[in-house]
């Protein structure tokens, strides 16, 4: 099924919004990414497949966490605190990332126009989302997964119409939240996760129903931070997460 990208009519209700869609637009032109995730491909690494994740804001979310609930003063006071953005948790059963907490998405299907086609047909197939909610404000630049060998571009979203979100086959999502900004910027929510078998520290959320870790933990930090909603948090804080 591929989804198509809806038309706005001028006069959208998104304008209303329109300081929260500015600063996910900037976002998007960031390009993105801190550059631990920029990994270069090698030689039998060129072949890689399109994918494409949608990093879907919303509002009406609310904190989980006794952290978060902490944050909401100062949250509001930048027009963000009951800002939320969907995750969802990989089946176990998977064969690329088992478990794993990610945004929606997956491999662009021949019949996906574009990349943000592909995020946001798979955001519907995965998490129940209506393509006419959404309001695609641009794209990140790609990112190279060595593991899937996947060439990720990370959609970023804004849900005009913002509604419940569900795990539409088990055989591909464990559990979907709307999850509070809130409590991923909580300092008490925030630290590392270490994979010594794979040599590599990444940072981390605990927001509750979910630990983040990995591309996806790093896109998010990447996010909060430019777009100045993180506070200062404990870098050395081990966050321990079962895979």
């Amino acid at each position: 099924m591929s989804a198509r990208i809806p038309d706005l009519p001028p006069e959208s209700a998104t304008i209303a919004d329109g300081a929260l869609r500015g600063q996910l637009e900037a976002l998007a032109d960031s390009h993105g990414s801190p550059l631990w995730l920029r990994r270069q491909k090698g030689p039998a690494e060129v072949a890689a497949r399109d994918a494409a994740v949608l990093m879907l804001f919303g509002r009406g979310g609310e904190a989980r966490t006794e952290a978060g609930e902490a944050e909401a003063s100062r949250l509001a006071e930048l027009g963000v605190a009951d800002v939320d953005i969907v995750l969802l948790q990989r089946a176990a059963t998977l064969r690329h990332h088992p478990g794993q907490v990610a945004f929606p998405g997956g491999g662009r299907d021949p019949e996906d126009d574009s990349m943000a086609a592909a995020a946001l047909r798979e955001a519907e197939e995965e998490a129940g989302i209506s393509p006419d909610t959404v309001e695609v404000l641009g794209e990140m630049d790609p990112l190279y997964i060595p593991v899937s060998k996947f060439e990720v571009t990370p959609v970023v979203g804004y849900w005009r119409r913002p509604g419940r979100v569900h795990a539409m086959d088990q055989r591909e999502s464990y559990s979907v939240y709307r999850v509070a900004i809130a409590d991923l910027v909580a300092p008490a929510n925030r630290g590392t996760f270490s994979r010594p078998d794979l040599k590599i520290s990444t940072p981390a959320f605990d927001v509750g129903v979910l630990k983040v870790w990995g591309f996806t933990a790093g896109i998010l930090d990447f996010a909060v931070d430019h777009l100045g909603w993180a506070g200062e948090w404990d870098k050395t804080a081990p966050i321990a997460i079962d895979f």
